[in-house]
């Protein structure tokens, strides 16, 4: 029934509210709608007081209605609470919550999942708080004899999981995963696979976060999940495999024991029948690569492993069929707008390196050859090639001996699919067995460069990327031997009949042109010939990557494509396309980005102050605007500092710091940065305006605007030196909070790291007494990225912060020791702050203390601690294996 005060209503005036009927039919006619219509549509009935109870009413009670538009009419209400939640009547809002309880059983299984994803939305807008009963409700439930209440509950309880992690396992809800953790492991061993899936589902998203409610049940749930590695559902086997790969990132030392079975486990689940599995489970590998025991545990399986992922890296039937494969000259097609991704300049992240890069990475990635959406998404094809990129850059070239004599089958083989696949694998490997492969190079990159004419686009396509990542051998070698065939035949396939293999093309070819740089000198007019006539073949998609090549070629040969011919060849088809454009147009950005034009859109200062005469300024210009200088400020360093005193930058930037869009905000702190490392001085004097806002801007709800705003403050702080004592107080809090909130990207946590820090390096009496707040993470954050001058920095505040406070190092000293081990050759000043806070630890606590402390430190870190700063740690147990590092211990140590 409807709830009283709707019923009451109706009965009072029938016209004032949508009667049932007419409100099914309009949910129907919203099945059909477009989306602008349904917009308006929605907007209208959202007026109606009553609406919010009709959907409800709907969803739940009106089975005589067909399912879709039952399920329709909860979308709807889902996407009205996000909306509007805080805006319903408490009458409603409880009318809502209890129908959703009391229907979470519906026998319809679409019904069911919808009901869960409203109580999963309400939740997430703050509501667990004032929903006391919901999780004891739904934990009940799972006990019920009745399968579809079970498995309702089940269903609502995993969404909650996924998208309230964070607050179930905090003091707000007194720690509901107390009760929830064990729950959900007695239902492994359900009889239903869809519950048992659920349960597994429920208890990994408490992995990552090393949940304690977790952590004090890990060894049973570890023994689960070691008891369902063979269950006969897929989704099972699936969340089995997630779990593991979770674990063994932040529990290895639990999993070590049993690694040698896990790997033979992970290596038939990556054969799995069903792709989504053997997908889950490659993903293993990945991840065992970077751990340091990945060389001990797995040299034993490579044999084995390296067959399985090169058989992975074929494409399939289906995507053969959904790449056009047989479609060899498209050229002349046009692209379908719809399909042509919308290109959005990336705002500038600051992020720090570490010790490898994957093939996934943003630059090097075979996404540059699968443009389809249908198979660009993450896929099975492309996680064996990240797996075994990521596997060369560990075992180097003995990987060889396991793959070259499959290389030499594949490579060769009349198969149009597996040959594809064969050279696939030979890019893949090509930054970890670099050193073992240049033997064959001589005589591959010739076969490649044939290659690059086979019959088949897909060949030629995949042909043109691996080449790139032999690029920089290629450069090496004398010109006319193997740099001069490539580009010939790179500029062949620039011109290509196929769409995907010019995309391809232009990609290498900008490559190319960033390792040969004025080795291209001479060539420069046949290559301007082949690009500008590619503005005739190219439809709109592959212009974008034609502008990027243009582009490349302009940055690598910098002065010398100033030549009157040269200008006269590039610049009449830019001008054109330049012409043909309207000045909202995002193709804009390439030709901006590489600054061969200058347009000067409005200042946010002039809109400002005279709306009437100056148009609001396009926050996309203004991001690739902040990002041009900001490249500019770091490509010339101090050169830059003229342009600076003789422009309006530093007020421009203070407004954009300003802007209600976030991406604007993030492209002004990055800006910030690169110019306090470029001219501090032109900086200075309007730091008592830029510090508050950047401590407001400390919000990780805003992920790339809060990173680029703590990296600025780490740049300023270097700078500043003991200035910086005022402006402590404004951002210390906000980074500590950050660096101890779980879940946080690791890009984030590594900013924060080094610019707590810095801050303490520069002002360690305001810093140091939070020690101990911050030590631990900061320590886990910093142990993978590479040395360099910011890790030097973070680290000398560190030690300083210690000497300062060294009581708030105390509990949490095997992170500190951990972290110092990840250091390859530190300066000889911070080795020998190293050195000191070590053996004044180790003086302090007494031999025997030191002794049964230094026990738990895992067999790698007692060895480079005693071979890098002497300390003895306990050294009698060097010759065996270590003891199982205790809870409170790293879990992975190098």
């Amino acid at each position: 029934m409807l709830p009283p005060q709707t019923a009451e209503r109706m009965a009072a005036n029938p016209g004032a509210t949508v009667s049932v009927t007419v409100f099914v039919s309009i949910a129907a006619w919203l099945l059909t709608a477009t989306r602008r219509l349904q917009i308006k549509k929605l907007e209208q009935l959202n007026q109606y007081p009553d609406f919010n109870n009709y959907l409800i009413f709907v969803l739940t009670k009106l089975k005589s209605e067909d399912e879709p538009t039952r399920s329709l009419s909860g979308l709807i209400l889902k996407n009205n609470v996000k909306a509007h939640y805080q805006n319903f009547p408490n009458g409603v809002s409880e009318f809502i919550k209890n129908e959703c309880l009391q229907n979470i059983g519906d026998s319809s299984p679409l019904i069911r999942a919808t009901v869960g994803i409203l109580i999963t939305t309400i939740a997430s807008k703050g509501e667990l708080q004032n929903w006391p009963e919901l999780l004891p409700k739904l934990c009940l439930l799972l006990d019920s004899e009745d399968y579809n209440t079970c498995e309702g509950a089940f269903g609502a309880l995993q969404k909650i999981c996924e998208d309230s992690a964070e607050i179930l396992d905090s003091d707000m809800l007194d720690r509901p995963l107390n009760v929830m953790i064990p729950k959900f492991l007695q239902f492994f061993k359900h009889s239903s696979p869809k519950i048992r899936s659920h349960a597994i589902a429920c208890v990994n998203q408490f992995i990552i976060s090393r949940t304690q409610a977790l952590m004090l049940h890990i060894d049973p749930f570890i023994e689960n999940l070691f008891a369902l590695a063979g269950d006969e559902e897929s989704e099972v086997r699936k969340n089995v495999c997630r779990a593991l790969v979770m674990l063994l990132e932040v529990r290895m030392d639990r999993l070590l024991p049993h690694m040698h079975n896990i790997i033979e486990y992970m290596l038939q689940r990556t054969q799995d029948q069903d792709e989504n599995v053997a997908l889950e489970a490659c993903e293993f590998w990945l991840t065992l690569a970077e751990q340091p025991v990945c060389k001990e545990v797995l040299c034993g399986h490579l044999s084995k492993l390296t067959p399985v992922l090169v058989s992975k890296m074929k494409y399939s039937e289906i995507d053969i069929i959904l790449l056009k494969g047989d479609v060899e000259e498209d050229e002349a097609i046009p692209d379908n707008e719809q399909d042509i991704r919308p290109r959005f300049h990336r705002s500038r992240t600051v992020a720090q390196q570490h010790e490898a890069d994957g093939i996934e990475d943003e630059d090097d990635d075979e996404d540059d050859l699968d443009d389809d959406d249908t198979i660009s998404d993450w896929n099975l094809r492309k996680c064996s090639a990240a797996a075994l990129d990521v596997l060369a850059n560990v075992f180097r070239d003995d990987l060889l001996l396991h793959l070259l004599p499959l290389l030499k089958e594949l490579l060769f083989h009349p198969d149009w699919v597996i040959k594809e696949s064969g050279i696939l694998v030979l890019g893949a490997i090509a930054e970890g067995c670099m050193q073992g492969m240049i033997p064959y190079l001589p005589e591959l990159i010739p076969h490649l460069v044939q290659c690059l004419s086979d019959k088949k686009a897909l060949v030629r396509s995949i042909t043109c990327w691996t080449l790139s990542r032999y690029a920089h051998w290629v450069v090496s070698q004398p010109p006319d031997t193997y740099l001069k065939p490539l580009m010939t035949e790179l500029l062949k396939r620039i011109l290509d009949g196929n769409k995907r293999v010019q995309e391809a093309a232009c990609s290498a070819f900008a490559t190319l042109e960033e390792e040969a740089c004025t080795e291209l000198v001479p060539y420069l007019a046949y290559i301007l010939d082949t690009l500008v006539f590619a503005f005739s073949k190219y439809q709109h998609k592959n212009l974008l990557i034609l502008y990027d090549a243009i582009g490349t070629l302009a940055d690598s040969v910098g002065h010398h494509l100033n030549k009157p011919e040269y200008i006269q060849m590039l610049m009449p088809p830019l001008i054109q396309k330049w012409n043909q454009l309207k000045d909202e147009d995002k193709d804009l950005f390439p030709l901006l980005e590489h600054n061969y034009l200058s347009p000067s859109p409005p200042s946010p200062q002039l809109h400002n102050s005279q709306p009437d005469q100056y148009e609001a300024p396009d926050k996309d210009f203004m991001i690739v605007a902040l990002d041009l200088l900001s490249g500019l400020a770091e490509g010339l360093g101090g050169n830059i500092e003229q342009l600076v005193a003789r422009s309006n930058i530093l007020t421009l930037m203070y407004q954009c710091m300003q802007d209600k869009m976030p991406e604007v905000r993030q492209s002004s702190f990055a800006l910030l940065g690169d110019l306090t490392k470029a001219c501090f001085q032109h900086v200075k004097p309007c730091i008592a305006d830029f510090m508050p806002i950047l401590g407001t801007n400390l919000n990780p709800e805003l992920i790339s605007v809060c990173n680029n705003a703590t990296w600025a403050i780490g740049e300023i702080s270097i700078q500043m030196g003991a200035d910086m004592q005022p402006y402590i107080a404004m951002v210390l809090h906000q980074l500590i909070e950050i660096i101890n909130r779980p879940n946080t990207p690791k890009t984030l946590l590594e900013n924060t790291a080094i610019t707590i820090g810095r801050l303490g390096y520069v002002c360690p009496q305001e810093v140091a007494p939070m020690l101990q707040q911050f030590i631990r993470p900061w320590c886990t954050s910093l142990r993978n990225i590479r040395d360099n001058e910011e890790k030097d920095s973070a680290f000398r505040g560190i030690c300083t912060m210690i000497t300062v406070n060294p009581g708030g190092v105390v509990q949490d000293f095997i992170f500190f020791c951990d972290a110092v081990a990840s250091w390859v050759n530190p300066k000889d000043d911070l080795r020998d702050m190293f050195y000191k806070i070590l053996h004044g630890f180790k003086n302090q606590v007494g031999e025997e203390n030191w002794r049964r402390f230094s026990d738990q430190f895992p067999l790698p870190l007692k060895e480079r601690l005693a071979a890098f700063y002497g300390v003895e740690v306990a050294l009698l147990l060097l010759g065996c294996c270590p003891p199982t590092a205790s809870s409170t211990s790293p879990d992975v140590l190098a």
